[in-house]
């Protein structure tokens, strides 16, 4: 892959690791901050519990994604990026555009799903 190709990827994966990373802090900011717990009705405490769950839940796999973002952005550094785990072809440009913490091409990708799907079934 071109080098200026590569690095249109790192500016789009630095600026999304940024974002991510400043989601968090305020994730974190605000669930720390002292809230009046005491829900004298227990509806009310069932929905601020339902609501800190999912919020849990969704910067769980925000951090999951930091962790493909740096390591897309290693990828892009030992030169191996753009360039599918599975086969070794180059990864369509189209695709990472999309996905650009993707590891594979869509072929191995669609092909991986369908083994899944066997097994889950």
């Amino acid at each position: 892959m071109k080098k200026e190709r590569l690095e249109h990827y790192r500016v789009l994966l630095n600026g999304k690791l940024e974002e991510l990373l400043s989601g968090a802090e305020k994730a974190v900011s605000g669930m720390s901050e002292s809230k009046d717990d005491n829900f004298p009705d227990p509806t009310d405490r069932a929905s601020y519990e339902t609501d800190t769950s999912f919020l849990l839940r969704v910067k769980d796999r925000e951090r999951k994604l930091i962790s493909k973002i740096s390591e897309a952005i290693k990828r892009i550094d030992d030169g191996t990026y753009g360039v599918c785990d599975l086969c070794g072809e180059d990864i369509l440009e189209k695709r990472l555009e999309v996905r650009p913490v993707t590891t594979c091409c869509i072929e191995c990708k669609k092909e991986e799903e369908e083994q899944e799907k066997v097994r889950n079934t």
